[in-house]
C-alpha cells in the first residue's frame, strides 16, 4: 500500500500521510512518494490547492526511529543515510518552491521532520488534540528539514530559540497564541473546514494566487526596490489572461467569477 495517499476532488487534492501504525513516521518510501506526489500535483493545471494530512490519530511523528536505530531507515548506519547529499528533491525543498497553494490539516502531532513539513505549507488548520513538538535537541538533532529557517520568520528570533533549544513541545492553544496555525477547530470538523478554506483559495483566480505565493516567497531575500520590480514583471502577463477580464467583468455584473486558469 502507498505511503502518501493522493484524493482528488475538484480543484482540491489532498495528499495523506499512511503509516498510521507508526504515527505516520517518515520512511525513505514515503519521502520518495511524497516528493514525486508534490511535483506532480504543482504541475497538474486543474490542482489548484493541496491539502496534507496525516492518517490516523497523528500527523507526522518524525523519522521513524526505530528504522533508524534497527540500522535501516532514514539517519541509520544501513542504507537509509545518504552517501550525497543532495536536497533538491527532498519533500521540504520541494514543498517550499511549490507555486501552488498547500494547507496543512494539522489532524493530531507533529514532532521533528512532521512539524517542519506542517510549518513548511501556507496554512495551517490545527484540531484541538493537535501539537508541535520541536524534539530534535532532545533527539541530539537540529531541525533538518527547513525548520532553523521557518520557525524564527514565523514567530521571531527569540521564541523561536526558546522552542527549538528547549525542544518544547506546544499544544494547539499555544500554536494559536504564537501565530503557528491559522485556526484551532474541533478534531470532528478538521476536515469540513479545512474543505472550506481550499474551496474559497480555489475559486479565487489561480495564476494569481500562484504569482502571489511566488512574490511572497522571493520577497524574502529581496529588498523592496527589487521586489516591486519583479511584482510589475508578474503583473504584466496576469493583465493579459482571461481571468483577468473575467474578474473585471465579474465585479461590474456583481456576480461571481468563473476562472479558468488561463
Amino acid at each position: 500500500m502507498s505511503e502518501v495517499l493522493l484524493e482528488t476532488e475538484g480543484p482540491i487534492a489532498t495528499l495523506t500521510l499512511n503509516r498510521p501504525d507508526r504515527l505516520n513516521a517518515i520512511s525513505t518510501r514515503m519521502l520518495d512518494e511524497l516528493s514525486a506526489r508534490l511535483v506532480e500535483l504543482d504541475r497538474d493545471p486543474a490542482v489548484r490547492v493541496i491539502v496534507l494530512t496525516g492518517a490516523g490519530r497523528a500527523f507526522c511523528a518524525g523519522l521513524d526511529l526505530q528504522d533508524a536505530s534497527a540500522g535501516s531507515g532514514i539517519g541509520g548506519s544501513g542504507a537509509g543515510f545518504p552517501a550525497t547529499l543532495d536536497l533538491r528533491s527532498a519533500p521540504p525543498t520541494v514543498l517550499h518552491g511549490l507555486d501552488t497553494p498547500t494547507v496543512c490539516a494539522l489532524n493530531g502531532g507533529a514532532a521533528g521532520y512532521g512539524m517542519d513539513l506542517a510549518l513548511g505549507c501556507d496554512l495551517r488548520i490545527a484540531s484541538e488534540n493537535a501539537k508541535l513538538a520541536a524534539a530534535f535537541t532532545r533527539r541530539g538533532v537540529l531541525p533538518e528539514s527547513g525548520g532553523t529557517w521557518l520557525l524564527p520568520r514565523l514567530v521571531g528570533w527569540a521564541r523561536a530559540a526558546e522552542i527549538i533549544f528547549t525542544g518544547r513541545t506546544l499544544d494547539a492553544a499555544q500554536c494559536l497564541e504564537l501565530g503557528l496555525v491559522n485556526r484551532v477547530v474541533p478534531a470532528e470538523l478538521l476536515a469540513k473546514e479545512t474543505r472550506a478554506l481550499a474551496e474559497e483559495i480555489a475559486a479565487n483566480a489561480p495564476l494569481a494566487v500562484q504569482a502571489a505565493k511566488r512574490m511572497m516567497r522571493m520577497a524574502w531575500s529581496e529588498g523592496f526596490d527589487e521586489h516591486v520590480h519583479h511584482v510589475y514583471l508578474q503583473l504584466l502577463p496576469l493583465f493579459r489572461s482571461k481571468d483577468f477580464l473575467e474578474g473585471m467583468k465579474a465585479f461590474l455584473e456583481k456576480r461571481k467569477p468563473e476562472f479558468e486558469g488561463r
